[in-house]
């Protein structure tokens, strides 16, 4: 009984339950989509080659605060390799692998966020 009660728990475990993070930014593979933020396609730049990138999309999130969408920067992005570079003024600043992140509070009021992913030189 007790081998069963194990298992049982142990299957609970592994279970891989849905996350708010299994969703990602379109066009931005490596990017976990934040609930509430709404991704304005039609402003979305994105060209590069094997060499260098550059790519960029805009949200507006009428609901959420910035201070949200940095926590939640902060915690997930580490978790795919971006390593945290410490935020400037309204933006945070990631590293990965010869590339920049940069995601960047455009409006307080409403809410508009730009998170922009560039080969560094």
């Amino acid at each position: 009984m007790k081998n069963l009660w194990f298992m049982t728990i142990l299957l609970f475990l592994a279970y891989p339950f849905p996350t708010q993070a299994e969703k990602f930014v379109e066009g931005m593979d490596d990017v976990p989509l934040l609930e509430g933020l709404n991704q304005i396609t039609q402003d979305d730049v994105s060209f590069g080659n094997e060499e260098t990138r550059l790519l960029e999309a805009y949200f507006n999130a009428p609901k959420l605060k910035f201070t949200a969408v940095e926590k939640f920067y902060t915690e997930s992005l580490p978790q795919l390799g971006w390593i945290y570079q410490g935020n400037r003024e309204n933006s945070l600043l990631f590293y990965r692998e010869g590339e920049t992140l940069e995601v960047v509070k455009e409006s307080a009021s409403p809410l508009i966020v730009r998170i922009t992913i560039k080969t560094k030189p």
